[in-house]
Formats: structure tokens, sequence, C-alpha cells
């Protein structure tokens, strides 16, 4: 399953919000450096959607905010 994402890096709290049954936006408070993001990212959404952090695959969107990941 695949799953869109819209990231907003440095912002002053962690959150996670649905948009659609595959679309998200979550802000993390990681600076959008050296993938410190995607990595906070990936995290916030495992425990949005009950998954394991390894479950989730960044499979397009590495240096921007659109993201689209894969859930195994």
């Amino acid at each position: 399953m695949y799953i869109k994402v819209k990231v907003r890096a440095g912002e002053k709290k962690n959150r996670f919000e649905r948009k659609t049954p595959d679309a998200f936006e979550v802000w993390t408070k990681a600076p959008s450096e050296r993938g410190l993001a995607n990595a906070a990212v990936r995290e916030i959404l495992a425990r949005g959607l009950n998954v394991s952090s390894k479950q989730l695959i960044l499979i397009k969107g590495a240096t921007g905010p659109s993201k689209i990941f894969e859930i195994k």
C-alpha cells in the first residue's frame, strides 16, 4: 500500500494528520537536513498508523516536502 505525505520540517511540535485515506500531513521538529526530517517522519507515521517503522519504505521524495511511502 502506498501513502502520500506532505512534510513540514522545523516546526515547534510533532504532529500527524490524515487528509484522505491514503494522504497525510506531518509536522516535525527535526530540520530538513542530512535526512533527519525523513527519519522523524518515518517514526511519526509509524506511531500514527500503528506499524513498525521498518515496514515504512520511502519510495519517492527524499529531498522534497512531498513524499511517497510504501507500507510492507
